[in-house]
């Protein structure tokens, strides 16, 4: 059947492109936020502050949001199989320097290559995903970014085991086999089984100016500061929330179990995104982001509170935050032009990332100076900005 027609999942073959995309999605996921579940050992092992953890993550951060622009490009260029594989083999090369025990600048460097090889994935997947799945682009990317939030679910638990077993690099040398793995099926596979990934490179030659024309709709830029607002609180929340359940009280084993409620909720992006491909993507933007601003809110209210009322705030972010992803993908999908594509998501996903990647600097800086209170209660507020600009979005002509 080709799905590039139908859009289907009718058999085994329509889910071989959305599969190893996902698992690499899941890979990638599980890497970076394995990260924040070892801040603790970092500093232990390391002696270092909330400061200098929060520069590191947001340097590798960085380095993830340097890549969406430019991968785009490629991908509208050469083709989005080409540029998933290179990113691939960029990222499990980063976990295996984090594999070999060494010094805190070999850790910063491991980190480095993580952020730059993952930071391909994304931007061309939703490209690669919309053109092969057409009339089912909200699912198929409900379910890509459901399969890749399971990395963040498995990735406390795995350091819990990890760290008990006395040996965290175990985690990335067996992440660097499974990644070049991936890899390895994307190349050889999803040419022949996907009728438009092999077709999707063209001889173009895309100015930024043609890009950046994509600004003059009011509706796309006020989008755009949806997607900015969001990434900026939630890239913040994650980088630090098992720090802040410690703060509450919680024991590092149950933070890292409670923070992986955050991601278990991940479900939430199928229901989500097949919504989104029936009753349109803005409605039901504004009431999840809505559901993510309130339990912020409520994690900044509550303080010290039980474990049953912290997992419960949590999993009520994690269903606002993750139930967005897919409608922010579709929305992408459905507004930038073909010619395009690749580039367009990738220049959205650059200011995303970019944004997101100084949240954790901002709070581990606001942590220090005046605590974690503070510094989330900052980030509810940006949250709730994203409410706003979704619904002056869903209002504008």
């Amino acid at each position: 059947m080709m799905r590039g027609v139908s859009g289907r999942f009718s058999s085994i073959d329509d889910y071989d492109t959305l599969l190893l995309t996902a698992g690499l999605w899941f890979l990638a996921k599980f890497l970076r936020y394995s990260l924040p579940a070892l801040f603790p050992v970092y500093q232990a092992e390391f002696g270092v502050s909330n400061a200098f953890l929060g520069a590191a993550f947001t340097a590798m951060m960085i380095g993830y949001s340097f890549m969406q622009f430019p991968s785009g490009v490629l991908a509208d260029r050469f083709g989005a199989v080409q540029v998933i594989t290179v990113g691939a083999v960029v990222a499990a090369s980063g976990a295996l320097v984090l594999g070999i025990p060494a010094s805190l600048a070999v850790l910063l460097g491991g980190m480095l290559l993580i952020g730059l090889g993952t930071g391909v994935h994304k931007t061309v997947s939703i490209r690669l995903l919309s053109r092969v799945y057409p009339s089912r682009t909200g699912r198929a990317l409900g379910l890509f970014d459901t399969l890749g939030a399971f990395g963040g679910v498995a990735a406390p638990a795995a350091v819990v085991l990890a760290t008990d077993g006395g040996s965290w690099h175990l985690l990335f040398l067996s992440g660097s086999a499974v990644g070049l793995a991936l890899a390895s099926g994307v190349f050889a596979y999803v040419p022949r089984r996907s009728p438009s990934a092999g077709d999707d490179g063209s001889e173009s030659s895309l100015a930024l100016g043609q890009y950046l024309t994509l600004f003059r709709s009011r509706r796309f830029t006020l989008f755009v500061g949806v997607t900015l607002c969001f990434g900026f609180a939630y890239n913040g929340v994650v980088a630090f929330l098992p720090l802040y359940l410690t703060e509450q009280g919680l024991t590092d084993s149950t933070a890292s179990l409670v923070y992986s409620a955050l991601f278990a909720v991940s479900f939430v992006q199928i229901v989500t995104g097949d919504l989104s491909d029936r009753i349109g993507q803005l409605p039901l933007a504004i009431a999840v982001l809505a559901i993510a601003a309130g339990a912020l809110g409520m994690l900044f209210v509550v303080g010290q509170a039980s474990v049953f009322v912290l997992v419960a705030i949590v999993i009520a972010f994690g269903l606002g935050s993750h139930g967005f992803r897919p409608i922010r993908g579709a929305y992408l999908a459905a507004t930038i032009p073909g010619n395009v594509a690749g580039g367009g998501l990738g220049l959205v996903r650059t200011l995303l990332m970019g944004v997101g990647a100084i949240a954790p600097a901002i709070v581990g800086i606001v942590a220090d100076t005046v605590g974690f209170a503070v510094a989330f209660g900052l980030l509810a507020v940006v949250m709730a900005g994203s409410v706003l600009l979704a619904g002056a979005t869903a209002l504008a002509g």
